[in-house]
């Protein structure tokens, strides 16, 4: 586990509005706004003074192609003997450095040596390099090498600061240590601070590097089952290993089996950066599910990475608004961010980076579903038998660390089914807790203020004690909130839709207290068993033809009926939390592929009223873009043609969800950003591939199961307030019901009869307490209009109309995206949004 910086030298083009690169395998409207990069041979590089304004970039061509020249200083053409020619700029070469081969140089592809006479060179060359005469560039060439290794340690040394620094912004993600390597030609830096979780030892230290020295890496997160692959590394393969950390297996696997074949042997939650110095090509790559961040952006002729883009801070980027990305949810919706030119790596994608094609991007994994036609052959006993073998397999191989693991546990069926099933395999298998030899195992609970409504520790409490653990508690009323606030929009780089987030915060500082670095949680499971009530309308739109012996297989009618009246109730609940319907109807074709499927809208519901923006930006809107297109266009043509023809509607619903805001909120803010904030390694044993791939394979009735109203709870046995706002048609579909039968063996009767409650904070607070004051002082007219683009006309309003006995849950969110917004715009310096020409920043 761990933070890392990476910057390569690259021939692509700086866009400040779409940064796509090559893309394969992405969307259609991605594909229509791609820029390809070119390529270039070799070229130098300079940054004036260490700084990042690429002032003395030459590109250069053995082919006499003009390279891409830098911002600053003057042109000089430097001809060789057969019309070859560098273009670029030189000034500062001494202030800054020189980075890169000079090929132009060389007499074509042949390696004969090339004529550079007196009247070609230029005065500021003279002290340099001179030729003798006609035909003796040999002492040239002497003469330009000495002088590029001298100042290739500059620029060497110059890159190692940047990329030091961008560690060090980053250093919560991993206080144990830090490293920093550059390739000896300056073009390739790679920085990491560590998480020691596996290898506690110095050779577990970042960056890595293979066994023969030619490629090196830097990796984030966990590669399971880890002890088995390296044996088949060493045995079938004779690599040497360095140490015993997980993470040396990326290159040792890259190494065997190449890109992107390599990939099929991680499982885990990870990302990374590699570079093959042979190959001369740098490999990024992302989880499957996204639980890893990778964020990337361009910078002058550089690419960078990293796990969170405040590092790229001390590299030269300054921020701006993604003033679109954030008005039609692109931020959630495909890999956009709310900072302009800065891009995420995709879940399941990697990118590769060269000279010759610039920035590549491909899809190594997606998720699978089965025809909804075709009937399921397996029987229940060996679906729930299924599940439950994978889900324990996960578990346990998330159990391996050499240091203490703990739990995050709640008063849900994910969180305590982990929590069970760790306890039973320490009890009865005597599997180690990661480096403990314990069967009390140590939990972790947010406690809410009981008047809330929102408070689940009493059921967390009954659970710990039927398990046995031990459970520690973390107390978040009003004043922790107001003071968390920032801290937590900070690290998570994105708005709030409401005050979860700085819950998650404030409980993932309990686990250090206690000496635990490392816990498991129940992430992902709502994703892949169907947990949300807005999955059961979808689930009702299709006949289940998985299993056509099911009661509303057979009955039509009733499952019809149902249908609309889930739709009606999902609507009341969406109002019950302040998020609007969304208005209108569409002819999009791209909405036509959902097949009359709801999600788009469901996506966004926690979306900021157009009214909220400046008249700049609503004018954007005015009959040119649907943002339910959004939420479309992130699918490729091939994944729509699917859900149109082969999927179930709540397989749909699912994917959807999966690619959005499980990849931008939850494993995002709710997950990694706010646990690393604290440097906590979370691991999710529901998004394990190897689970997640079984239970998408199971028809959708496993996991949304029809109760008669005789058998469904009423609203008088509902304990929370989200089921409380359905009605009749929703309570009358039982979510997760498969899991509940695989984990039957590890939680109580309660959880197993309980419905659903996400991870959820209060929303409705006092006039003029912590919060509202809060709000009111971070609030202020200059700092909302220093954005460019949020009227504080509605901001002021929603002020008053937030706090005390007549609160409006959507005055509270307009306060929660504009408060993200205000830390963000203070705490990174970005550039106030303006209207350009084309009506966008």
């Amino acid at each position: 586990m761990c933070g890392f910086v990476a910057s390569c030298v690259c021939s692509v083009a700086e866009d400040n509005s779409d940064i796509h690169g090559h893309v394969i395998g992405k969307t259609q409207r991605h594909l229509e706004a791609k820029k390809k990069a070119n390529g270039f041979e070799n070229g130098v590089s300079g940054v004036a003074n260490g700084a990042n304004a690429h002032a003395n970039g030459v590109n250069g061509h053995s082919n006499g192609i003009n390279g891409t020249t830098g911002t600053n200083g003057t042109n000089n053409h430097i001809p060789i003997s057969n019309g070859h020619k560098l273009n670029g700029h030189f000034d500062g070469f001494f202030d800054g450095y020189f980075r890169g081969h000079i090929k132009g140089y060389l007499n074509g592809q042949t390696g004969q040596t090339g004529q550079l006479t007196d009247d070609t060179l230029g005065d500021e060359w003279t002290d340099v390099v001179k030729p003798t005469t006609n035909g003796d560039a040999l002492q040239t060439l002497k003469a330009i090498n000495g002088a590029k290794e001298a100042a290739g340690t500059a620029a060497r040394e110059a890159l190692a600061k940047q990329i030091q620094a961008g560690v060090d912004a980053i250093k919560h993600r991993g206080p144990d240590g830090s490293g920093v390597w550059i390739s000896p030609d300056a073009r390739v830096g790679l920085g990491h601070c560590r998480l020691s979780i596996n290898d506690l030892s110095p050779s577990g230290a970042q960056p890595l590097h293979s066994d023969d020295g030619h490629i090196h890496a830097v990796v984030n997160g966990e590669i399971y089952d880890f002890d088995r692959l390296r044996q088949v590394c060493i045995d079938e393969h004779g690599y040497r290993f360095t140490g015993s950390s997980d993470s040396e297996l990326v290159i040792a696997l890259y190494k065997i089996h190449g890109a992107p074949a390599f990939l099929e042997h991680l499982r885990g939650e990870y990302a990374f950066v590699l570079y093959d110095e042979l190959a001369k090509k740098v490999i990024a790559g992302r989880d499957r599910f996204g639980i890893k961040p990778l964020v990337w952006t361009v910078l002058g002729n550089r690419v960078v990475f990293s796990a969170e883009a405040k590092a790229f801070l001390p590299l030269g980027w300054k921020p701006e608004w993604n003033v679109r990305g954030i008005t039609d949810s692109g931020w959630m919706m495909d890999d956009r961010t709310v900072f302009k030119g800065v891009r995420k790596l995709m879940p399941g994608h990697w990118m590769e980076v060269t000279e010759e094609k610039g920035v590549e991007i491909h899809k190594y994994w997606d998720a699978e579903y089965p025809d909804k036609t075709k009937p399921d052959p397996r029987s229940i006993e060996e679906m729930v038998a299924g599940v439950r073998e994978r889900l324990v397999e996960s578990i346990r191989l998330r159990l391996r660390a050499d240091v203490p693991v703990g739990i995050y546990l709640s008063g849900g069926i994910d969180s305590s089914a982990v929590a069970g099933i760790v306890t039973d395999l320490a009890r009865k298998q005597h599997v180690k807790i990661g480096s403990e030899q314990a069967t009390r195992v140590a939990c972790f609970s947010v406690r809410f203020p009981r008047e809330s409504g929102y408070d689940e520790s009493d059921i967390a409490d009954r659970t710990a004690e039927f398990l046995g653990v031990k459970i520690h508690k973390i107390d978040v009323d009003e004043q922790r909130m107001a003071d968390d606030f920032s801290d937590a929009a900070y690290h998570c780089e994105h708005h709030h839709f409401d005050l979860n987030t700085v819950a998650k915060f404030a409980l993932s500082t309990l686990p250090r207290e206690h000496g635990i670095k490392v816990v498991l949680t129940g992430e992902g499971s709502d994703e892949h068993f169907s947990g949300y009530p807005y999955f059961p309308a979808e689930f009702l739109r299709a006949r289940d033809g998985g299993m056509p012996d099911s009661i509303l297989s057979q009955n039509s009618a009733l499952r019809e009926e149902l249908q609309q009246s889930a739709s009606a109730e999902m609507n009341a609940v969406w109002r019950s939390q302040g998020a609007a319907e969304y208005e209108g109807a569409s002819d999009s074709p791209l909405l036509a592929d959902a097949v009359g499927n709801t999600m788009p809208e469901s996506l966004l519901a926690w979306h900021p009223a157009n009214s909220l923006f400046q008249g700049w930006v609503q004018d954007q809107y005015q009959g040119r873009w649907d943002m339910r297109d959004t939420v479309m266009a992130g699918h490729s043509d091939e994944v729509r043609a699917k859900m149109r023809d082969r999927w179930h509607p709540a397989h749909t619903a699912m994917y959807m969800w999966n690619k959005s805001t499980l990849i931008n909120v939850i494993l995002s803010c709710l997950g990694d950003r706010t646990e690393m904030a604290h440097s906590i390694e979370a691991r999710t044993p529901f998004l394990d591939h190897h689970l997640a791939e079984y239970v998408n394979s199971l028809p959708p009735s496993t996991k949304l199961n029809y109760m008669p109203p005789t058998d469904a709870a009423g609203e008088d046995k509902v304990d929370n307030f989200w089921w409380k706002s359905a009605g009749k048609a929703l309570r009358q579909i039982s979510e997760k019901w498969i899991l509940r039968e695989a984990a039957r063996p590890y939680i109580t009767d309660e959880l197993y009869n309980r419905r659903k409650l996400p991870f959820l904070a209060p929303a409705r607070w006092p006039a003029d307490g912590p919060l509202h004051n809060m709000f009111k002082k971070l609030l202020t007219r200059e700092a909302v209009e220093n954005l460019g683009f949020v009227d504080y006309d509605v901001v002021e309003q929603a002020l008053g109309n937030a706090f005390g006995e007549n609160a409006q849950s959507t005055a509270f969110r307009i306060l929660a995206y504009t408060g993200g917004w205000v830390t963000l715009s203070q705490r990174f310096g970005v550039k106030k949004a303006t209207v350009t020409e084309n009506g966008w920043l």
